[in-house]
């Protein structure tokens, strides 16, 4: 992977209330091969491994994944009911 660069307070904050709130996020986001996605996901955590930081997700087919938050382009929440 390359070089990690951390992510402001605020968004790292936002991910959080999210993951607490239960509220889905749109993402728009680049995946390791260089690709662009944007997909609705639900956040489920926030990691941090060998000084990287990830946010864990669950998309709209029940397939986990993560996603390093220095990838992550555009992020908005979208309030609502939320998914159990």
């Amino acid at each position: 992977m390359s070089e990690y660069t951390p992510v402001d307070c605020g968004s790292y904050a936002r991910y959080e209330l999210a993951i607490l709130r239960r509220h889905r996020l749109r993402l728009t986001w680049r995946d390791p091969a260089g690709l662009t996605r944007i997909e609705t996901v639900r956040p489920l955590d926030l990691q941090t491994r060998a000084g990287e930081e990830f946010l864990l997700i669950e998309d709209s087919a029940g397939r986990k994944a993560r996603i390093r938050l220095d990838r992550i382009a555009r992020s908005t929440e979208i309030p609502g009911t939320p998914r159990p």
